[in-house]
């Protein structure tokens, strides 16, 4: 295999085109402890050695588990891993009615702080303000409190999650953007300006959910998903590839700043998730799939 490509974060974090997201080593609906934990710290260490070098996670996973338990399994963290969190989304159980936003520049302060003391560093790498959704405090009010963080040394660079693209314009007024991290897939695509402003500012585009088939609102319909699936499986089958790897390198060709970060908790499924920065599609496979769009 051929020195893969890297991507560079901020002003120095340079990392694989493909990281892995942690939100599925909680318990069921993303709630309380992942029921192995020793199985969830052996995955994380089989992941770095596997070429992880960015793990995507937030203090609402568990919530707070997910970042406790890549603690316990990689810490003193190797020198080349970079780790991300995100702070301003809570809940209180697994179902969706649950999920709230806070904004209170306290409240943010707080999370950061606690983030870092269960990551047990001193200083968090990548940072991202969870939603743009809170309104007990202003936007410019929360971004300017990620600013200050940084200042003090707590936040290395900033990211932004689930933000419209006038919010990002408005955070770039206040302070530098490393990251923006959204829903995006071959199904999901309504994020595209987002995606265009964010490369477009240099930050990097980090898609969440990039493996799956489905679009917002059709959980519930599968003649979608079956239908994009049935694109997709000839170009897999061409490759002797997964249509999973077929979608991750599809977005690779979205733009060089684009860094999906799919989950997973087993290491065959995510050695096939990093083997897709080796897969190359062809001009007319790239034309089919961004058809899907249509």
């Amino acid at each position: 295999m051929t020195e893969r490509t890297k991507i560079t974060v901020g002003a120095s974090l340079k990392v694989g085109r493909i990281g892995y997201g942690s939100m599925r080593l909680t318990g069921p609906g993303l709630f309380g402890d992942y029921p192995d934990r020793e199985a969830g710290r052996k995955f994380l260490r089989e992941a770095v050695e596997a070429g992880v070098d960015l793990i995507d996670t937030a203090d609402v996973y568990g919530p707070h588990t997910a970042e406790t338990l890549i603690r316990e399994a990689l810490h003193p963290y190797p020198e080349h891993l970079v780790i991300a969190t995100k702070g301003g989304l809570v809940r209180s159980g697994p179902e969706l009615s649950t999920i709230g936003y806070i904004g209170n520049p306290q409240y943010l302060r707080q999370s950061a702080v606690l983030s870092a003391r269960r990551l047990g560093v001193e200083q968090i790498d990548l940072y991202y303000l969870h939603t743009g959704r809170a309104t007990d405090a202003s936007f410019a009010d929360q971004v300017g409190t990620l600013a200050e963080l940084r200042k003090k040394g707590l936040i290395k660079n900033i990211g932004l999650s689930n933000v419209t693209v006038e919010q990002l314009r408005e955070a770039r007024e206040i302070t530098d953007i490393a990251a923006v991290t959204a829903h995006y897939n071959v199904a999901a695509r309504h994020e595209q300006p987002l995606l265009d402003a964010a490369v477009g500012g240099g930050a990097v585009f980090v898609p969440w959910q990039p493996v799956s088939l489905t679009a917002p609102g059709d959980s519930t319909d599968t003649s979608g998903p079956e239908a994009i699936a049935a694109v997709l499986s000839p170009i897999a089958e061409a490759h002797g590839a997964t249509i999973p790897q077929v979608t991750l390198a599809w977005l690779l060709t979205r733009s060089p700043s684009v860094l999906p970060v799919p989950a997973t908790t087993t290491i065959g499924h995510l050695r096939e998730n990093l083997d897709a920065q080796d897969l190359v599609l062809t001009p007319e496979e790239i034309s089919t799939i961004d058809a899907l769009a249509q």
